[in-house]
């Protein structure tokens, strides 16, 4: 249910940007979601559709971009892709693995009219 109040932001943020730069269409926009986040995009665009109505972002689409998790293996070294269902250096096994990306959640641009 934290989509929700995601997704409010999101409204929230373009709309000013929007706003700051007289747009008056905001055609797209573009997300990075990490696997991680713990957002669910089919929600995200739910909400989107709805709470968006009335605001200089209604009718955009919403570009979701997955990132993929990926690691710092402090054992061995290796830097690079977990894989989903794996915890553990896919070169060693080792669990002493730092999580570089997969948890971002992000605006990262806007097409405008």
């Amino acid at each position: 249910m934290h989509e929700l109040s995601v997704t409010q932001n999101i409204i929230k943020i373009c709309t000013e940007e929007a706003n700051n730069h007289d747009v008056k269409v905001v055609k797209s926009i573009n997300l990075h979601i990490g696997e991680l986040s713990g957002l669910i995009p089919q929600c995200i665009q739910y909400y989107f559709d709805i709470a968006s109505k009335g605001t200089p972002v209604q009718g955009a689409k919403l570009v979701i971009e997955k990132i993929p998790v990926e690691i710092s293996c402090s054992s061995c070294g290796y830097n690079g892709k977990l894989e989903k269902g794996k915890y553990s250096c896919p070169v060693c096994n080792s669990f002493e693995v730092k999580i570089t990306k997969g948890r971002e959640f992000m605006i990262n641009s806007m097409e405008v009219d």
